[in-house]
Order: structure tokens, then C-alpha cells, then sequence
């Protein structure tokens, strides 16, 4: 993490009551002070419709912290001290609530006596979005004042629009009320240290990047599974889906730093551009081909750690008709000269058996000229997986001959991991993101041309899921990895699914496969 220290500011945190501040953000905040990475003159404003005191919002947020902070992080005193710097404003998100809030915030700068340096961040449901960035229009609080030289900056929680026309949409009224280097489009996968070792295990180490093409890859596979259902939210996820929740943003954004161009500088435009270079590659899949591209499926009743969970249709909030998506599995093309032909395979879904998110670099087989074993026992393929979470790392798993007469060959696994080889945890993400929004750094977030630039892929295909006349959508057990027709959907090309599990000692060659 940069060590860098921002200048003063103020975090305002609209959607103050919600579970994104009280899970993610107020924790991020916390560790970030708790390390020194933060200005004498920093304070947080929660705003939200809930009335609170400044004394409520404390106490609910320092429990909070000690729930979701990892364990051994929290410290009283520190919390005291980091606590005296928040406060609370309650209002409704119109004219008369944001002439009040820009009242506070003068006073409370010009008693600090320091400059109005303001990080907004957006942590309501995407649909007020819009009436938020309005209002501060109006209210003038979107403009640095320039009697202090202060900046202003906007932190955008996901989803960026549900479709291509509502990100257009969102763009739009974003660019009326802020410039795009005032814009922070903030997706916390980008923040994850394992992420951000995309690019310098690519293009930092001479033995990958030559073999990162066509000609040696086989195929790439992406998997982000869930062990939680709905978790209450059945009403907006059935708006939703795993198309637009996880897909569009998440997975997009791996899928460009696996298999983006270098950029010539490690700068923030540089960077992004050759993401939207690699997205606008995408090869599109038409109308009528969808169901030959991708499959998408909804969990059944099952079991998860020993206990029952309802199905998907049985979820308070979910029409029992429904026909969004719980599980997406999705087979992508990057039509340039670096990867033409090579599929990518992307999977997401909930109720999985484990939470994790990998990716796996599939290398060709070598000829087997020297080596046939024959048709039983042939020789495993090298994979390359990344580790996103948990247990964040880098396995490379290559052959080796066991000790003896005879010619025997194993795959064998060689495990890089943060925790182990660093002696600590990586930090969580958000801490990251905000603190490089608070510096001004905008290289982890995302442009208005990728967000676009995504949807213009996704978008035809979530119409035409829409489209479909189906009965209802093949179903997977809870608790399992999803729907049969998954695995018939990989397995036609010659493949199958398969992850690359951190290896423990009793594992021989470490290697753990599935169907």
C-alpha cells in the first residue's frame, strides 16, 4: 500500500444507516487510520434519511468494526481517537437537506482551519445515484473552491446502470455535475492485492509474458463462487441476476488484466486505456447464439455446512416465477492477434461449496511423442492460477518424475501465498481504493468508455436471456457447482471445469479437480 499521506479532508458518506458503510467502509476508514496513512486534519460525515446522533453513529459503527474488522485488528484507545472524528447529519437528499450539509461543512473546515477538501462517497442503492449527484450540483458542493485551493471527489459504489442506456444515463448526469478526474468508480475486486499482481506477475517477470498468446495458452478459465443466497435482498436481486451483479463488473475486470495489452506507462490513463482496448475486442455473441454461449441457472433447495437453505424461488422477496439467473456460466472470445481463438470461460453463482475466486491459465499439451502414457493416465497440461481470495496466492503447477525405475509421471504443485511469504494478511481492498481516492489516484477505479465499453458486450446478451421463452431455468442443488449443463457446456470442447486448491501436505501433487 502507498504510504503516502493525503491532505486534509472530509469523507462524506451518503447512505450512512446502510450495511455498505457499516461492513466496509467505516472499518476501511478505521484500519487506514490505525496505520498512520491518514491526515491530522481528516474527519467522516455519515448523511442518511435515519435519524442518529453523532453519539448513535458512533456506537453503531464502532460494533460494526469489531465485528468485521479481522480479528486482533481493533484496539480501544485507537478506536476513541478515530471515533472524535466522526459525526452524523440526518436529511433528506433534496435541496433544503444539501443547503444544510454545505453549511456544516464550511463551518466545521473553517473552525479546523483547514482547506475544504471533500471524498463523497455514494454507498446508497444505485437509484438515487442520480438524485444525489443533482443535488450537489445545486447545492454547489460538487465545485473546488478556489480561495483554498480544495479539491472535491466522488466515490461511485457499484452497479454502474443496469444496461448499457442506464450507464450512458448515470455517465451523463455525472459529467454534467463533476469533471471524470473527480470521479471514482469503485469496484472493491480492483483493490485486492492479488489483483493488482495481475500486472506484475505479467509484465514484471520475463518467463510469463512470452508464453501469454495464442500460440502456447489452451484456454482460460475464471471462476467467482458464492456460499450465501440472497441474504435478505431477494426483492433487488431478482432485478438483478448474477448477469449484471457479478459478470458485468467483477469478472469483466479480471478478464481485462488477464488478458490486456502492457500499457506503456503504469499510469492511470495508460492502464485503463488498454482495458477498453481489451473489452471493445470482445467478439459478440448474436441474438441467437446466446444459449450456445452460455449457460444460466437458479440453486435448488440443498444443503450448506450440514444445514438446509430454501431455493432460490422459496426466498422471501423472489417471485416464484422468476427467471434471473443465480449461476451464469459464460464462454467469451478476444478477437485480436494475442488471443484469436483462445476461449475464455467465465463462471459465477451463489450457494457453491466454497467462496473463492480464481483464475487459471491453461497451457497447451506438449506433443506426446516423448512421453505417451496412453490414454488413461495422460499427461496433465501446466496450469498458472491466481488466487484472488481467500487465502490470496499464485500456484504454478508443472510435471515431475517420481523417484524410481520407472518412467513416472506426476503433476506437481508450487504454491506462492501473501500471508506466508509476507508474514501478514493483505489489507482489505476498500482500505486501498479510498485511500487512493483521498490521494487522487485513480489507476484502480474505472472510466466512464470501460463501463460502456462492457455493457456494450453484456447488454445484447442479458436482452436476449430475457427474451427466452423458457418454462423455467435448470436448476443445482445448493451446495454444489452448479447446473449439469455447466459441465456439458465445457466438457463439448474437450474440457472441463477444474480449480487449482491451495495444496496442503497430505495432498499429493495438490491438485483437486471437479466436474
Amino acid at each position: 500500500m502507498s504510504k503516502r499521506v493525503p491532505d486534509p479532508f472530509t469523507l462524506v458518506i451518503f447512505g450512512a444507516s446502510g450495511d455498505l458503510t457499516a461492513r466496509k467502509l467505516i472499518p476501511a476508514v478505521y484500519g487506514l487510520f490505525r496505520d498512520g496513512l491518514l491526515p491530522d486534519g481528516f474527519s467522516v460525515v455519515g448523511y442518511a434519511r435515519t435519524e442518529k446522533s453523532d453519539e448513535g453513529f458512533r456506537a453503531d459503527m464502532g460494533e460494526a468494526a469489531r465485528k468485521f474488522l479481522r480479528s486482533g485488528s481493533f484496539d480501544e484507545t485507537t478506536w476513541k481517537a478515530f471515533a472524535s472524528r466522526l459525526r452524523y447529519y440526518h436529511g433528506s437528499y433534496d435541496a433544503a437537506g444539501f443547503r444544510l450539509l454545505e453549511e456544516k461543512l464550511d463551518g466545521a473546515a473553517a473552525g479546523d482551519g483547514v482547506p475544504a477538501n471533500r471524498l463523497f462517497d455514494l454507498a446508497t442503492p444505485p437509484t438515487a445515484f442520480g438524485e444525489i449527484v443533482r443535488e450537489l450540483r445545486e447545492a454547489g458542493l460538487a465545485r473546488p473552491r478556489e480561495r483554498d485551493s480544495s479539491w472535491t471527489r466522488i466515490i461511485v459504489e457499484k452497479p454502474f446502470g443496469s444496461d448499457l442506456a442506464s450507464a450512458r444515463r448515470l455517465n451523463g448526469e455525472l459529467r454534467r455535475t463533476f469533471s471524470e478526474n473527480q470521479i471514482f468508480r469503485i469496484d472493491h475486486y480492483l483493490g485486492k492485492e492479488t489483483v493488482q499482481n495481475i500486472l506484475v506477475l505479467r509484465f514484471a517477470n520475463s518467463i510469463f509474458e512470452p508464453l501469454w498468446n495464442q500460440k502456447y495458452v489452451d484456454h482460460v478459465q475464471i471462476t467467482v463462487s458464492e456460499t450465501v443466497g440472497v441474504e435478505g435482498r431477494g426483492k433487488y436481486y431478482d432485478q438483478t441476476g448474477a448477469l449484471r451483479d457479478i459478470l458485468q463488473n467483477h469478472m469483466m475486470h479480471l478478464l481485462c488484466l488477464v488478458a490486456m495489452e502492457p500499457p506503456i506507462v503504469l499510469e492511470a490513463d495508460a492502464v485503463r486505456n488498454e482495458k477498453v482496448k481489451l473489452l471493445r475486442a470482445l467478439k459478440p455473441i448474436p441474438h441467437g447464439c446466446v444459449s450456445d454461449r452460455a449457460v444460466r441457472a437458479q440453486y435448488a433447495a440443498g444443503r450448506m455446512e450440514n444445514k438446509p437453505v430454501p431455493g432460490y424461488l422459496e426466498e422471501e422477496g423472489v417471485s416464484r416465477d422468476s427467471r434471473t439467473e443465480t449461476f451464469v456460466a459464460l464462454k467469451a472470445f478476444v478477437d485480436n492477434w494475442r488471443w484469436a481463438g483462445v476461449p475464455f470461460y467465465l463462471r459465477t453463482g451463489k450457494r457453491m461449496p466454497v467462496r473463492l475466486t480464481d483464475i487459471s491459465i491453461h497451457f497447451k499439451s506438449v506433443p506426446y511423442v516423448l512421453f505417451d502414457m496412453g490414454e488413461e493416465t495422460p499427461l496433465v497440461p501446466n496450469v498458472l492460477a491466481i488466487r484472488i481470495q481467500p487465502n490470496e496466492g499464485i500456484s504454478l503447477q508443472f510435471q515431475v518424475k517420481v523417484p524410481g525405475p520407472a518412467m513416472e509421471i506426476r503433476p506437481f504443485q508450487m504454491d506462492f501465498g501473501y500471508a506466508a511469504a509476507f508474514g501478514k494478511e493483505p489489507p482489505d481492498a476498500y482500505e486501498r481504493l479510498l485511500l487512493d481516492a483521498a490521494l487522487g489516484d485513480s489507476t484502480l477505479f474505472i472510466r466512464d468508455d470501460e463501463v460502456e465499453a462492457a455493457w456494450s458486450f453484456l447488454s445484447p446478451i442479458v436482452e436476449s436471456c430475457e427474451k427466452e421463452k423458457l418454462a423455467e431455468l435448470p436448476a443445482y442443488p445448493a451446495g454444489t457447482w452448479g447446473p449439469k449443463q455447466a459441465d456439458d457446456f465445457i466438457e463439448a470442447d474437450g474440457r472441463r471445469w477444474e480449480l487449482m486448491r491451495r495444496p496442503v501436505q497430505h495432498e499429493r501433487g495438490g491438485r483437486r479437480r471437479h466436474g
